[in-house]
C-alpha cells in the first residue's frame, strides 16, 4: 500500500533536514579544529615575538645607570640649580676625584661624552636632568633642535625616576616628532638624588622584522594604543575608545605628540579559551600593500609583557579554517546525501519489488553504478585533501626558510644587476684594453732596440708613454672594480656631480663605441643625495645604458642628463632621442622580466631593481615620453642637509 502524499513529503523533508544538519555540524566540528591548531601555532608566534622584544629593550636597560659611574656628569648635576654641596665623605672624594683640567669637568665636554656614547651604542639620543627637569647635557648638542634647555618635568619617565628611581616610557618625541622607547634611571651622588639620565632607543628594526613574518603582530599599552607593529597602518590607532581623562593626560604628557589616534576597527565576535579572542578588523580607508591580509576575521591572542604596562597580540587569519570547514562539510553533505538517497531507494524498491522486477533490477545497477562513482569521487577527494594538506606543509616550511635568505637573495639579486651591466660593456672595455695592450707591447719592443743603440733619451720618452697607458688601464679597471663590489647598503651623503661622473666613466668605452654624445648638466652648488652611493651609480648606470640601447641604430644619438636640488630633494632627469616608450611598455615599465629588447639581450630586470634600490632609500623612479620625443627618466632622491656651523653632511 502506497503511504499518503503528505507522509512522503514529511519523509523527504525530514531527510533533507538530516542531510543539511549533518552538513552543519561537520563544518563547526572541522572548524574548531582548525582553530585549535591555529591557537597552538600562535601561541608559539607570541613567546617568539615577546622574547624578541624582551631582548631588544633588555640591552639598553643598563645605560642609564652607567652615567652614575662617570663623575664629571656628577659633578655638573651637582652644579644645577636646586642641588645643594655633597655632605659625605664618599661624595666629597667624588667631587673632587677629577682634575681641573678634565675635558668633562664642562657642560660641553659632558655633551660630548654623551655624544660618543649614544653613537656606540646605536640609541637615538641619551640626556641628562636636572631634578628641575631641565636637560642640562644631551647628545644631540651639536643639531639645531637639541634637546639642550628643554622641560621635561611633566615626562612620566622623569617622575618615575624620582620616585621609584628608574622609568620606562613609550612615546613620540616633543622635538623631532620621532617615536622611541624611554629608559630612565635616578643618578646618585652618595645616597641623595642628583638628576635622571635618560636613554631614548628606536624600535623600528624589530618591527621591520616582524613585517615579514605570516601574521600581523601588535604591541598596545595600557590605553589600548598601538605602539608597535607590523602593519604600518595600524601604528597609533586604539582598540577602544578613550575617555576624555586619558585624552587630557595625553595633552599634558604630549606622550603621542597629539596624534589622533584613531580606531582600528576591531570588533570581537567570540571569546575562546586561553584569552583567544575571534575578532574582525574592518580598517577604513586604503588597505597597504602586505603579504598577509590586514582585513577580515582573525584570532587573536593576546599577552601581557613582563615588566611593562604593554599587551602583545599576535592576529591569525581564519581564511585557512573556513576554507577547510566548507570543504569537509560539503563532503559529508555529499556522503549524508548519498545515505538518504540509498535508503529512499531501497524503500522504493521493496515497495515495489513483486511487480517491478525489472525495474527494481534495473535501479539495483543504477545504484550500484552510482555508488561506485560517489566512492571514487569521495576517495579522489580524500587523496587531494591529502595532497593539498601536504603542499601547504610544505609551503610553510619553504617560506619559513626563505624569509632567512630573503635579504640575501636581494642583495644577491642588486649584484648580479650590476654583474650584468659589466657583461654588457665587456665588449667596449676590451677594446678600449686591446689599445693600450697593442701600444705597451710595440713600445716595449722599440725600447729594448732604442737601448741597445743606447739612445737612452728616446728609451726615457717610451717608458713615460707605458706609464701613461698603465694608468689609463687602471683608472679603466678600478671603475669596473669599484662598479662591482658589494655595496654596504648604508645611507650616506652622496655628491650627484662625482656620482654621474663615475657612471658616464665606466660607460665611456660604449659611448665611444656607439659613437653617442651626452650633455651633463649640474645645478650649483652641488645637489646631494641621501643614499648608498654605489648602488646610485647602479641605477644611473642602468638608466643612461637603457638610454643608449633605446637609440641603437640612430644616426643622432645624444643623452641629456640634468641634475639640480628642490625643497629638500634631488632631481635627475635622463633623456634620450630614440622613439619613446610604447603604451604597453610604459603599463608594464618596472615589472621585473618585462623588456622591449630583442631575445638574449637582457632579462628585463634593470629597471625593477634600479625602483627597488630607490625605492629602499625613500625616492621614486618614473619614466614617461618627452614632448619633444624620445623616453625620459625621472629620478627623486631624499637630500642630505648641510649645516651651517660646519661642511659635514648629514641626513634631515
Amino acid at each position: 500500500m502506497p503511504l499518503p502524499r503528505s507522509l512522503r513529503r514529511f519523509t523527504v523533508l525530514l531527510l533533507l533536514a538530516g542531510v543539511g544538519l549533518s552538513g552543519a555540524l561537520a563544518y563547526v566540528w572541522v572548524q574548531r579544529m582548525e582553530q585549535a591548531q591555529i591557537q597552538a601555532t600562535g601561541l608559539h608566534r607570541l613567546e617568539l615575538y615577546t622574547a624578541s622584544l624582551q631582548r631588544e629593550i633588555s640591552k639598553y636597560a643598563f645605560l642609564p645607570g652607567t652615567l652614575e659611574l662617570s663623575p664629571e656628569v656628577l659633578a655638573l648635576l651637582r652644579a644645577a640649580p636646586g642641588v645643594s654641596a655633597p655632605t659625605t665623605l664618599a661624595a666629597r672624594r667624588a667631587s673632587s676625584s677629577g682634575s681641573l683640567d678634565s675635558p668633562l669637568r664642562s657642560a660641553d665636554g659632558v655633551n660630548a661624552y654623551l655624544e660618543q656614547l649614544n653613537e656606540r651604542a646605536g640609541t637615538l639620543s641619551i640626556y641628562v636632568i636636572d631634578l628641575q627637569g631641565r636637560v642640562v647635557a644631551t647628545s644631540n648638542w651639536r643639531r639645531p633642535d637639541s634637546f639642550m634647555g628643554e622641560d621635561l618635568s611633566f615626562r612620566p619617565y622623569f617622575r618615575d625616576a624620582l620616585s621609584k628611581n628608574s622609568g620606562r616610557f613609550f612615546g613620540i618625541g616633543t622635538t623631532r616628532g620621532e617615536p622611541g622607547y624611554y629608559l630612565a634611571s635616578a643618578l646618585l651622588d652618595g645616597n641623595r638624588t642628583v638628576g635622571v639620565a635618560v636613554t631614548k632607543v628606536s624600535l623600528d628594526q624589530l618591527e621591520q622584522s616582524w613585517s615579514t613574518v605570516e601574521a600581523p603582530v601588535i604591541v598596545t599599552d595600557e590605553n589600548g594604543v598601538v605602539i608597535l607593529g607590523s602593519v604600518p597602518d595600524w601604528k597609533f590607532t586604539v582598540l577602544r575608545p578613550l575617555d576624555d581623562s586619558t585624552r587630557k593626560a595625553f595633552d599634558q604628557t604630549l606622550q603621542y605628540n597629539r596624534r589622533a589616534l584613531t580606531p582600528l576597527g576591531m570588533t570581537v565576535l567570540s571569546d575562546l579559551d586561553q584569552g583567544a579572542r575571534v575578532v574582525r578588523v574592518a580598517r577604513a580607508g586604503t588597505e597597504m600593500a602586505s603579504v598577509y591580509p590586514v582585513t577580515g576575521r582573525f584570532l587573536a591572542q593576546s599577552r601581557a609583557l613582563p615588566g611593562t604596562p604593554w599587551t602583545l597580540t599576535v592576529f591569525s587569519h581564519l581564511a585557512r579554517a573556513d576554507e577547510a570547514a566548507q570543504s569537509d562539510a560539503l563532503v559529508v553533505t555529499i556522503g549524508a546525501a548519498f545515505v538518504a538517497l540509498l535508503g529512499f531507494m531501497v524503500n522504493q524498491r521493496r515497495r515495489h519489488e513483486r511487480d517491478r522486477l525489472r525495474d527494481r533490477l534495473a535501479a539495483r545497477e543504477a545504484l550500484q553504478a552510482a555508488h561506485d562513482e560517489l566512492e571514487r569521487k569521495v576517495q579522489q577527494r580524500t587523496a587531494d585533501l591529502s595532497r593539498t594538506n601536504e603542499r601547504l606543509q610544505s609551503e610553510v616550511q619553504e617560506r619559513i626558510r626563505a624569509e632567512g635568505t630573503l635579504r640575501a637573495a636581494q642583495n644577491e639579486l642588486v649584484q648580479a644587476g650590476k654583474l650584468a651591466v659589466i657583461g654588457q660593456l665587456s665588449t667596449g672595455v676590451a677594446h678600449e684594453l686591446n689599445q693600450p695592450l697593442t701600444a705597451l707591447r710595440t713600445l716595449s719592443g722599440n725600447s729594448v732596440r732604442f737601448l741597445e743603440r743606447g739612445d737612452l733619451p728616446t728609451v726615457r720618452v717610451n717608458l713615460e708613454r707605458i706609464a701613461q697607458l698603465a694608468d689609463r688601464m687602471g683608472r679603466i679597471t678600478g671603475e669596473l672594480r669599484a662598479f662591482a663590489r658589494k655595496s654596504t647598503g648604508e645611507p650616506q651623503a652622496v655628491g650627484l656631480r662625482a656620482a654621474l661622473t663615475n657612471a658616464l666613466a665606466l660607460l665611456e668605452p660604449r659611448i665611444l663605441q656607439v659613437g653617442a654624445q651626452w650633455v651633463l648638466d649640474v645645478a650649483e652648488p652641488e645637489p646631494v643625495a641621501w643614499c648608498d652611493g654605489n648602488r646610485l651609480e647602479q641605477v644611473l648606470v642602468n638608466l643612461i645604458n637603457n638610454a643608449l640601447d633605446a637609440m641603437a641604430g640612430s644616426s643622432a644619438m645624444r643623452v641629456e642628463i640634468r641634475c639640480d636640488q628642490l625643497d629638500g630633494q634631488v632631481h635627475v632627469q635622463v633623456r634620450d632621442r630614440g622613439p619613446g616608450l610604447t603604451d604597453e611598455a610604459l603599463a608594464h615599465l618596472f615589472e621585473p622580466f618585462f623588456t622591449t629588447k630583442g631575445s638574449g639581450d637582457g632579462l628585463g630586470l634593470g629597471l625593477a631593481l634600479s625602483a627597488g634600490i630607490v625605492r629602499e632609500s625613500g625616492g621614486t623612479l618614473t619614466g614617461a615620453n618627452h614632448p619633444e620625443g624620445g623616453a625620459v627618466f625621472h629620478l627623486i632622491l631624499p637630500a642630505a642637509v648641510r649645516q651651517e656651523s660646519e661642511p659635514a653632511l648629514e641626513r634631515p
